[in-house]
């Protein structure tokens, strides 16, 4: 099931974990003291760039009754929307810009275009979600409290819709955003807890009233004023608009958090936790996918999730170069670094939200060795002295060439080689399985 021992689930010691930190710290370190006028300029472009696009598809759905007008204009604030909420709202209540001391351009100033509250969504996300990230009921981005996305959680008969839990949650991913920090259950109880989810509740109605009168209301009277557009398309435009980012937005994030690879963790993990350690559970805890500029762009440099959750307060144009060096590290110290194409990982996300909607009877991965969980349990095959270096290549043995020996001793493929590690009664079943395999295959 989840990891209840990072350390022994890395490979890694005490000695190597606190050295992982001092390196990691050093690229911290490193960025910080040459942020300068240069990422400065990119951010304010950005934000420039973002409005620029926004009032040009403004000014094309004033002649919406012409279709590639409408669509245009339509694709146009969609884009806006996207890069808005992605690459600068996002990172701007990360604190990732704090440092310019521009009060347009600040963590506590920033109100995003969505439905939920900024203030609320930094507590659940930033104090919440990046401390405790994926540990199993302390991080609430863990399925977001509607999806089963880990053998962790307990099957039970609502899981079955957990595919059409999931579109639903894309279409209308900034209305669960702007839910999720909501304690409505505390309304029913007397005292400081009511009057807090009170206040949460009344604060998000007013902002979600806001937004909608602006989207459905506003937006569409004012384009109306146009001989050439009408109330109605203006509406339509800017629904599709606030879907298609919607579902974008839930691709990047879902892409970053529940593809194979990202590792979920139990709360005994986190007692006494170093900062090595935290810094090797949100390695180990998100994904990547792979992509090139306009993509890195579109995702809010989130296609680095990694090294996001490692450094969220370091500005997102800086993600690519710092992935260089993290990639680097894990190389080190023999760390996977999780990562694909976007199609690849989204679809395992999907995968995995299908497959937990059935219950576990009919899953045949194991609990402590499947795609979308693991746990140190996965290596009871490994002899004790399994970590440290391969005698026969030199190499460091850590958690990704740990995974390798385990998968290739279940699955009976690799050579003989592939056995040095494995307790004796493993490797002696590896070998027979290898045998056999070469003379299936040996021409009579």
């Amino acid at each position: 099931m989840a990891i209840t021992d990072i350390s022994v689930f890395a490979h890694l010691t005490d000695a190597d974990i606190d050295a992982l930190a001092v390196d990691l710290d050093t690229i911290r370190l490193d960025i910080e003291d040459s942020l300068g006028a240069r990422d400065a300029r990119y951010i304010r472009r950005t934000i420039a760039a973002q409005r620029v696009l926004e009032v040009a598809g403004r000014l094309m759905l004033t002649v919406g009754s012409k279709r590639h007008a409408w669509w245009a204009g339509t694709l146009s604030v969609a884009l806006a929307k996207i890069i808005e909420n992605m690459e600068i709202g996002h990172n701007v209540m990360h604190g990732q810009w704090n440092w310019m001391n521009d009060p347009e351009i600040h963590s506590s100033t920033w109100e995003w275009d969505m439905a939920g509250v900024s203030k609320h969504w930094q507590f659940t996300h930033n104090l919440r979600h990046h401390k405790y990230t994926n540990i199993l009921g302390m991080d609430d981005d863990v399925g977001y409290n509607t999806l089963r996305v880990t053998r962790d959680q307990p099957w039970t008969p609502s899981n079955i819709g957990n595919v059409l839990f999931h579109i639903i949650l894309a279409l209308g991913f900034e209305w669960g955003i702007g839910l999720q920090p909501m304690e409505f259950g505390n309304i029913r109880k007397g005292g400081p807890e009511r009057e807090t989810a009170l206040g949460k509740a009344r604060q998000f109605a007013l902002k979600a009233g806001r937004q909608l009168v602006k989207d459905y209301v506003a937006f569409p009277a004012l384009t109306s004023l146009s001989p050439a557009a009408s109330y109605a398309t203006t509406l339509k435009a800017n629904l599709l608009a606030n879907v298609i980012r919607n579902i974008w937005a839930d691709a990047v994030i879902f892409c970053g958090h529940f593809p194979d690879g990202a590792e979920k963790f139990s709360k005994t993990d986190m007692i006494g936790e170093t900062r090595g350690q935290w810094y090797l559970r949100q390695m180990l805890g998100s994904a990547n996918f792979d992509a090139g500029p306009a993509l890195r762009f579109m995702s809010g440099n989130l296609c680095y999730q990694i090294e996001h959750h490692l450094f969220p307060d370091l500005p997102s144009n800086r993600l690519h170069e710092i992935s260089v060096r993290v990639r680097q590290i894990c190389d080190k110290y023999d760390l996977p670094y999780t990562t694909g194409s976007f199609l690849m990982q989204y679809g395992k996300t999907w995968r995995t939200i299908a497959k937990l909607s059935l219950p576990d009877r009919y899953l045949r991965a194991t609990a402590d060795d499947a795609p979308e969980t693991r746990s140190e349990r996965m290596f009871s095959v490994l002899a004790p002295d399994f970590v440290g270096t391969d005698a026969a290549t030199g190499h460091r043995r850590g958690l990704r060439s740990a995974i390798a020996a385990v998968r290739g001793w279940r699955r009976g493929h690799g050579s003989s080689a592939g056995t040095r590690g494995l307790r004796q009664p493993a490797a002696l079943e590896c070998q027979r399985e290898l045998a056999a395999n070469r003379q299936m295959t040996e021409p009579s």
